[in-house]
């Protein structure tokens, strides 16, 4: 029988090679999560904000427009800045990342 979380009722372990998290693990789990989400966010607000004053300062000087190459090149990084907070390879990294700092606070007993 799986243990479920009180919190959110989801299991903790989910088979037997998986050992439970315990709360400080998920706790700290979702504040880099959180921190992630965040850290995309500010990226995304700069990005319009700076693509937009851009877009001004090239459309005040009146030259050839050039603007839209800053802004596909940066949204391109953009893009993969949410792929890889949102998409399926950030779970991935998380797992990777969890497995590292269990197995170098075993190296340091």
């Amino acid at each position: 029988m799986a243990h479920t979380d009180q919190t959110f009722g989801e299991p903790i372990a989910t088979g037997a090679n998986i050992p439970a998290l315990t709360q400080a693990e998920r706790r700290a789990r979702a504040v880099r999560r959180v921190a992630a989400i965040k850290g995309f966010y500010v990226h995304l607000a700069v990005y319009v904000v700076v693509n937009i004053g851009l877009l001004a300062v090239d459309a005040l000087t009146g030259s050839d427009w050039w603007v839209h190459w800053v802004a596909f090149g940066w949204g391109i990084g953009v893009i993969a800045h949410a792929i890889a907070v949102f998409g399926r390879g950030s779970k991935l990294v998380t797992d990777w990342e969890d497995r590292k700092i269990k197995q170098l606070m075993a190296e340091q007993r």
